[in-house]
This record gives structure tokens, sequence and C-alpha cells, in this order.
């Protein structure tokens, strides 16, 4: 059984209440994998989830950690939890560059997925920053160099350009809307299967010996909707995304 390894995908939020002169602060720990998680094992795959608080030091160190999976997809966490080991914020201690192993991983063979977020491509605020690391090399898109999002409240239609890729086959090209997107640009060489906005929404390239796809919205609320997530194509779009890439 082909393993799939999904990283990130989830948060925890800190919130300050204030009642008149006084305050409490209360902690809540999110996760939202299970639709993309659930989705792909419907295809038969074995997925792990790595949440984003443990990836800082447990994501793999060495190409034997990584090549244990056939896929690995990045949803919603930043290049500093990959750089930033506590071993080496903290400890200051040298360490191999994680995204530059998860690069030579991609072109000797692996497959790799990155969904979008505020914490994927370059992000709110332009923390992300993959577009200035060893991963923007095996993407099928540019990163711009300034917080990416496109926020559409009303809603936006991806529009499908190659219907009949692998990727995209038996689903039809009447999509939910999303409220939002990671703005990217289409990669010379690559192919953009479906856009949003005019900006690429679904991309596929090679390199070396891999493979790699982007999906530039939310696989889960808030800007993947429950229209997105219930939609009777959800599981076969990833499905197809997986086989795609692995076979």
């Amino acid at each position: 059984m082909k393993k799939v390894l999904i990283v990130g995908e989830s948060w925890v939020k800190n919130i300050t209440h204030i009642k008149g002169f006084d305050t409490f602060v209360t902690s809540h720990y999110e996760v939202a994998v299970k639709w993309i998680k659930e989705g792909i094992e419907s295809g038969g795959y074995e997925v792990t989830h790595m949440p984003a608080h443990e990836a800082v030091d447990g994501f793999p160190y060495h190409m034997e950690g990584l090549k244990e999976y056939d896929c690995i997809i990045l949803s919603d966490i930043g290049s500093n939890s990959f750089l930033l080991s506590n071993s080496t914020f903290v400890e200051c201690n040298s360490n191999p560059d994680r995204l530059a192993l998860l690069s030579d991983y991609v072109r000797d063979g692996g497959a790799l997925i990155m969904v979008g977020g505020y914490m994927s491509f370059t992000g709110i605020d332009a923390k992300t920053r993959y577009g200035e690391t060893a991963l923007a090399e095996v993407l099928p898109v540019t990163m711009i160099d300034k917080d990416d999002r496109v926020e559409r409240p009303a809603g936006i239609t991806p529009v499908i350009v190659n219907s009949n890729h692998d990727v995209l086959k038996g689903i039809p090209t009447e999509w939910p809307k999303f409220l939002g997107y990671n703005k990217t640009i289409a990669r010379e060489g690559c192919e953009v299967l479906a856009t949003i906005g005019g900006d690429p929404f679904v991309a596929v390239g090679e390199f070396g010996k891999g493979k790699s796809a982007i999906f530039s919205s939310d696989c889960a609320p808030h800007w993947g909707p429950k229209e997105f997530t219930d939609w009777e194509y959800y599981n076969t779009l990833w499905v197809n995304m997986v086989n795609w890439l692995t076979k």
C-alpha cells in the first residue's frame, strides 16, 4: 500500500477575553485534516498526518525518512517550521535544510503537493516565504514576493483549462465557489489545469524523476467552504492527484 504524509492543517488559538477590568486567556487546538485525509484514504492509500507543531522537530532530517512516503503534502504550514527546528533556533545547532532535502526528494522520484492557505506559498503578510527556499525549485508555479492572499468573500468559481488530464478526469467542469486563494504565477514548462481569478488553481509539473502539484485554495474551511468539502467529487480530486503523482 502506498503511503502519503500530510504535514500541517492544525493550529492553536490563544484568545484573550476582556470583561471590564478583568481579562483571562483561553486556548484551543484545532485540526482540519479529516476531509483531505479521508478523501485520499478512499483511494486505498495509507495516510499519516503530522500536525504543524510536531513537524518543527518531527519532519525527517534525512532522505531515508522522506522516502518512507510515496507522496508528501504540505498544507497551511510555513517554511519556518522546517527551517527553524528547536535544535537550530533554541540550541543553535547546525542541521540539514529540510526544504532542500524535500526538493531533492522530488527530483529523485518523490511526489509533492502544496495546498493553499494563510501559511502556504508566500502567505499572509508574506510570512510563509516558500519562494525564498529551495522548495521553490520543484513547484509548478512561481510565487509572488508579497502577501499573496486573494480574499473573495462573495465567492469565486474556478475555470477548468484541461479536463482531460488525469488529475481532473471524471470531475465536471462546474465547481463550487471558493472564498479565497493564494495568488501565484504560471511556471514555464509546467501545466495549469485550472485557473481561479485568472491565476493558477490546479497546476502540475515534472522535476527530474519526480512530480509536484499545487492546489491554490484550501482543502478545508475557511477558503474551502462546506459546498466544496461536501462535494461529491471532493474525494475524486485528491485521489486523482495522488494517483497521477505516484504512478
